[in-house]
């Protein structure tokens, strides 16, 4: 079965202050989304890579993802629709789909390969997770809180997810305001399954992620250049 991924990278991501649209925010001296899918490529079983951007941006986005074989194509307002756009542009062939946020720029390549070998055994729909460290509160509107939520069960999901194609389109066909692509797949009734994911595959929202993430390449780096 071939292998795609869409990458949706559209939203202005207001929470990381002025500066444009989040997924080419620099880190390290280059884009977000520029570092989210050289880790995808880093995987050999993702064949074609469709990015949807902000209309307007396609050929500059295009120029700073030259030599990382993709397809970049216009984003919509919402996520769903630049998964949809980025999901219409996939070659007909391809039958397993990651969507990738463009946020999550160091997603481990491992993380990657979890969700790619899952979705080759034969799930329908996969998912990184990772187990919560924090309490969690159920608060009302007033800010009071109503209850402790027992969080042995609960997880934090990341990307990429994974699909198979056909289960993804006829989840986008009956759209919901939802905030991730297996949630939309649940409400089909479809099984989704998890693999383990990663702390660093965390999502640049704030300034603060973007100082963590620039933190966490340095020491890469310095591994790096430590076992040279």
């Amino acid at each position: 079965m071939t292998l795609g991924a869409v990458v949706p990278a559209a939203g202005a991501g207001t929470r990381l202050g002025p500066g444009g649209p989040k997924a080419l925010r620099l880190l390290a001296g280059e884009p977000l989304l520029v570092h989210a899918v050289r880790r995808l490529r880093a995987c050999p079983d993702v064949g074609p890579v469709v990015v949807a951007v902000p209309a307007g941006t396609e050929p500059a986005v295009a120029a700073l993802l030259e030599g990382l074989q993709v397809t970049v194509v216009a984003g919509g307002a919402e996520r769903q629709d630049s998964v949809a756009a980025g999901l219409a542009a996939l070659p007909a062939e391809v039958d397993l789909v990651l969507v990738h946020d463009a946020a999550r720029a160091l997603v481990p390549p491992a993380v990657v390969a979890a969700v790619v070998e899952a979705l080759r055994s034969g799930a329908d729909a996969v998912v990184p997770a990772v187990p919560l460290a924090d309490t969690v509160k159920r608060v009302g509107k007033d800010g009071t809180v109503l209850a402790t939520v027992p969080r042995d069960d609960l997880r934090a999901v990341q990307t990429p997810q994974g699909f198979r194609r056909a289960v993804l389109e006829r989840a986008h066909a009956a759209p919901a305001p939802v905030t991730d692509d297996a949630s939309m797949v649940e409400a089909l009734g479809v099984a989704v399954r998890t693999v383990p994911g990663d702390p660093e595959a965390f999502k640049v929202t704030t300034a603060f992620d973007l100082a963590v993430a620039e933190a966490l390449l340095q020491q890469e780096e310095a591994v790096r250049r430590a076992g040279a």
